[in-house]
């Protein structure tokens, strides 16, 4: 039976992190712009030096727009950088942010457009419109899907208007206008743009990269405490999750107890290793087991296990995994037996009720662990099997909360018993095969 799995509840501090996480994307973005201005200015300098003289007065016209586009992007890639510095920056004016650099690209396209007066049919002849690949990449930096998609969307309808627009008076010599875009000055400027698009798709690479090796390592160290933690508390500690962990709380538990009957005396004579080999086949059958009904294995005391049941159907679950625990066990036992080996039983007990459960120690050893009366019962129970000449018992606490029906389920009513540490007698059930 496969158990329907918790739906994932994002922790408090992650959109905090996550918020501080695009701020500082957008500084290295602001950085970038500042770059990049500044590259662009360099490239037009080398470009119009190469010329010397510029006699035609739309070619002026444009050093100049572009000179003015440079510098006010310069600007902003300051300011923007200099408010995250003083922690001025909000995460909301990202967005400001990304219409600002649609917008440098549109109106400086659009305005190359009309200062040269030819037709939006050759905008992508202009010079300006190759900065599209540079803002794009700006936005792969910022991580943001949405934003991208936006400036995508921005820059996209933006050109495909221009294309459609024609100027009120053609230009008398557009077909040498139009030429004059496509000689070398303005190719080297394209090509420069072009170098620095694929510098800042360099940067975003290597800032990805980074952040999949810090997943990598994350995964590893989650790994790495499910070793020595149980699955689900692994993932807790790796979340942040200790504090509230060392804090305890009392909650309701189904509490499981397994142990190997006739272990002790199994072993005797036995070489170190067949013990090993039996214990961890033991230790496989429990893990799939708990693992199929949702339970928290919290210790292995040599050939016994501790296995813990919280949140929805616990009790249900609880009594599922006692019943497949028995049937797997005695399939392994079966399986021994025909092998030629020893078979070997197991009793189980269950019972449900308060407990304390939280981290305990100090900082150079912590342990989970869950405390109380319920806890003390179940183990009780557990060795009760073999007096009783039964495989399971469980508490008629557990049954209720399962929401079980005794006779029609097959549990015996067993004598009412008087555990150790109880001044009234508990209400038990049984079963001598599952």
């Amino acid at each position: 039976m496969r158990l329907p799995l918790a739906p994932i509840v994002p922790r408090p501090e992650e959109p905090v992190l996550l918020r501080s996480a695009e701020v500082e994307a957008e500084r290295i973005v602001a950085l970038l712009r500042i770059a990049v201005s500044l590259g662009l200015m360099l490239a037009m300098v080398l470009a119009v030096e190469s010329v010397r003289v510029i006699e035609e007065p739309h070619l002026r016209r444009q050093v100049g727009l572009a000179a003015a586009t440079m510098l006010s992007y310069l600007a902003v890639g300051g300011v923007i950088y200099w408010a995250i510095g003083r922690q001025l920056f909000k995460p909301w004016m990202i967005w400001l942010a990304v219409f600002a650099d649609c917008a440098f690209l549109l109106l400086n396209t659009f305005l190359s457009l009309v200062n040269t007066g030819v037709p939006g049919g050759a905008v992508f002849a202009m010079p300006a419109v190759w900065m599209a690949p540079v803002v794009l990449a700006f936005g792969v930096l910022r991580l943001n899907p949405l934003r991208l998609a936006v400036m995508l969307v921005l820059i996209a309808a933006g050109l495909a208007w221009m294309i459609l627009w024609q100027p009120p008076e053609a230009a008398p010599d557009l077909v040498g206008r139009i030429r004059l875009t496509l000689d070398s000055p303005p190719n080297f400027m394209r090509l420069v743009m072009l170098c620095l698009a694929g510098g800042v798709l360099v940067v975003a690479a290597v800032r990805m990269r980074a952040l999949l090796h810090r997943s990598i390592e994350e995964a590893r160290q989650k790994a790495n405490l499910t070793r020595y933690l149980p699955a689900q508390l692994a993932g807790r500690l790796a979340g942040g999750g200790l504090e509230a962990l060392q804090e305890g709380r009392q909650q309701t538990m189904a509490i499981l107890f397994i142990d190997i009957r006739g272990f002790t005396s199994w072993c005797e004579g036995r070489e170190p290793q067949e013990v090993s080999r039996l214990i961890t086949e033991f230790r496989a059958r429990v893990e799939a087991v708990a693992a199929r009904t949702g339970g928290l294995i919290d210790k292995y005391i040599g050939d016994a296990a501790m296995i813990l049941f919280e949140g929805e159907r616990a009790a249900a679950r609880a009594l599922e995994c006692a019943e497949g625990l028995v049937t797997q066990l005695n399939d392994w036992r079966q399986s021994r037996e025909q092998a030629g080996d020893t078979g070997l039983g197991a009793g189980v007990g269950v019972h449900w009720g308060e407990v304390f459960s939280g981290v305990t120690g100090t900082q150079d050893r912590l342990e989970y662990s869950v405390f109380g009366d319920t806890v003390n019962t179940a183990a009780r129970l557990e060795q009760l099997t073999k007096a009783q000449g039964m495989q399971v018992i469980v508490s008629a606490d557990l049954l209720e909360a399962a929401g079980a029906e005794p006779a029609r389920d097959g549990w015996i009513a067993l004598p009412a018993e008087v555990l150790r540490g109880r001044s009234k007698g508990l209400a038990l059930f049984g079963k001598a095969k599952v």
